[in-house]
């Protein structure tokens, strides 16, 4: 048999795909536990958990079960837990009074994980009005029926406030109004909690895939959130975005969602020299569930894909629905 040299390229970069010690060894993008988030839904006046139909696998927690989901994370190397609190629907009002009671679901949700795991796990919530306004938006509305920008921002800086006093470690506030995190670090500071964190939800979208996490903080909005979250079109808009949540004292940023934004979070991941979120929503995670259910994908490989995307974009941190799982599988 005549063999011809020299015809052929030297490198042959399938010689580094070879084996899984030889692809592992020349990983460019490493995912680890410590990179997770579990986001987490605890549900006032239930005593047994209520599963989530758009997310199979999730539920809304009694208080029992989220100290134990807290625990099971922070076992399996996580690093956080993002709470959100479910009121009972008679105690939803206009103004989202719940949110800053100091006993109301959230509140007392934080002063119960920080109870099980101290400073070992870090404990955020979500410092937004939605899960508690009977109109299910962001913020007070005017009277017009708008969203009013300075008086919601009124409401969260109460609720930082209490948020801080029941415990937590970081905030996050997610409703996109204007100026929120600057109002959010003067409340802090002012009331003596300087080392809690904002973790700013700098670019969120008005996205489509939100839908199952409408039933899992039970929901009540009518209309959209067009008006204040960002319009999935815009790119340089993020960035806006961005400049402002420094500017106002952000000590993290995040995207939202992650996968149909991976343009976005590599921007963002390039721009700043602060840690970077990216949040994997409910549609993200409905979507792997449902093709895995119908056997169209491999569930397992498809989880891990995606959460290696989202790094491989430029994630410091990821919050997923997965976390637990995924930081198991990882360890």
């Amino acid at each position: 048999m005549s063999t011809t040299y020299g015809t052929f390229p030297g490198s042959r970069p399938r010689r580094l795909r070879t084996t899984p010690a030889m692809r592992r060894m020349v990983a460019e993008t490493r995912l680890h536990p410590a990179d997770l988030i579990l986001p987490a839904f605890v549900r006032e006046g239930i005593s047994t958990p209520v599963p989530i139909s758009a997310m199979p696998g999730v539920v809304q927690h009694t208080r029992d079960t989220l100290r134990k989901a807290a625990v099971e994370a922070l076992e399996a190397g996580v690093s956080g837990i993002m709470l959100f609190g479910v009121p009972e629907d008679a105690k939803k009002d206009a103004a989202g009074t719940a949110g800053t009671d100091p006993d109301g679901i959230l509140q007392v949700a934080i002063r119960d994980v920080r109870a099980e795991v101290g400073d070992d796990l870090i404990v955020m919530s979500d410092l937004c009005l939605d899960e508690f306004t009977d109109h299910g938006h962001c913020g007070v509305l005017d009277a017009s029926g708008r969203v009013d920008n300075d008086a919601t921002l009124e409401r969260y800086a109460e609720m930082a406030q209490v948020q801080a006093d029941a415990g937590v470690h970081v905030v996050g506030p997610s409703g996109m109004m204007d100026g929120q995190v600057g109002v959010i670090r003067d409340a802090l500071d002012q009331t003596g909690h300087e080392d809690v964190s904002v973790l700013a939800y700098t670019a969120k979208y008005a996205s489509a895939f939100y839908g199952p996490f409408r039933e899992a903080v039970g929901s009540s909005l009518q209309g959209d959130r067009k008006t204040y979250q960002q319009d999935p079109a815009n790119a340089r808009e993020s960035l806006r975005e961005l400049a402002l949540d420094l500017a106002e004292g952000a000590d993290m940023v995040m995207v939202k969602p992650a996968l149909p934004y991976l343009d976005i979070l590599a921007k963002v991941a390039e721009a700043v020299d602060v840690p970077v979120a990216a949040y994997q929503i409910s549609g993200e995670y409905a979507m792997v569930e449902a093709a895995a259910a119908n056997g169209w994908i491999d569930r397992d490989r498809a989880i891990m894909e995606t959460l290696t995307s989202v790094k491989r974009a430029g994630a410091n941190m990821i919050l997923t629905y997965w976390a637990t799982e995924a930081a198991r599988r990882l360890r």
